[in-house]
């Protein structure tokens, strides 16, 4: 009985050892990931500033916002803009006075032909070039490279019991969501297969993830 336990127990430490082994991997990784896509931000940032000045939008083509990080500290989070500059005037304005786009909001927290999206924003999101910047929340261990998706504060409450799982993890530039249908979804599907990142993340699931990103993003699949 007493080597059964013995037995038990230095599985779970053999477990937690290769899980503490895989987040420090993941860290070095996500460092060196952080600085190359920092590099690669620089002039991207130089032709949307071009693009946006050539579309007489002259304000800031960098948008940063808070959102919900591991174990529900909040962060600010980078991105380029893709929307107009009162995008949150204009939520609010639209939600009350758009049944439509109200419901459908309500139900995925985003909406198909959102016409707070600017032309250049269109384009940015299609080819998923506004994530660019979350590179630095990466280099600054704020996020991963894969992991849940970065949460608004006012989603926590829509998050229900899913929440505590799903901050377990650092938010993820690419995630299982991600790789799972993405605008097809809606959120309350979202957040459950976000929280069965949080149980399966590993060296082999990041890979998956990865390789199923890159060929989306190729393909132009699922993106808002």
């Amino acid at each position: 009985m007493n080597s059964d336990k013995v037995l038990v127990r230095e599985n779970v430490e053999t477990l937690h050892l290769s899980h503490s082994i895989y987040l420090k991997v993941k860290r070095i990784f996500d460092v060196m990931i952080g600085l190359f896509g920092i590099v690669m931000v620089l002039p991207l940032a130089f032709i949307i500033k071009a693009i946006s000045i050539y579309n007489r939008d002259y304000n800031s083509i960098f948008f940063k916002q808070q959102r919900i990080g591991k174990d529900g500290k909040l962060f600010w989070m980078y991105k380029f803009r893709t929307m107009v500059p009162n995008a949150d005037e204009m939520l609010e304005n639209l939600m009350k006075s758009d049944a439509t786009f109200r419901e459908e909001y309500t139900v995925n927290k985003k909406v198909k032909n959102d016409p707070r999206v600017t032309k250049a924003g269109k384009f940015l999101r299609k080819t998923s070039l506004d994530e660019m910047p979350q590179f630095i929340n990466v280099f600054l261990g704020q996020m991963s490279l894969v992991g849940n998706r970065p949460y608004l504060p006012r989603e926590k409450e829509d998050m229900g019991i899913y929440f505590n799982q799903i901050v377990k993890t650092k938010p993820g530039i690419t995630g299982l969501w991600q790789t799972s249908g993405r605008s097809n979804v809606t959120f309350n599907e979202r957040v459950q297969i976000e929280s069965r990142y949080s149980s399966l993340q590993s060296a082999k699931t990041d890979v998956k993830i990865i390789k199923n990103t890159i060929v989306q993003v190729v393909k132009k699949d699922g993106a808002m």
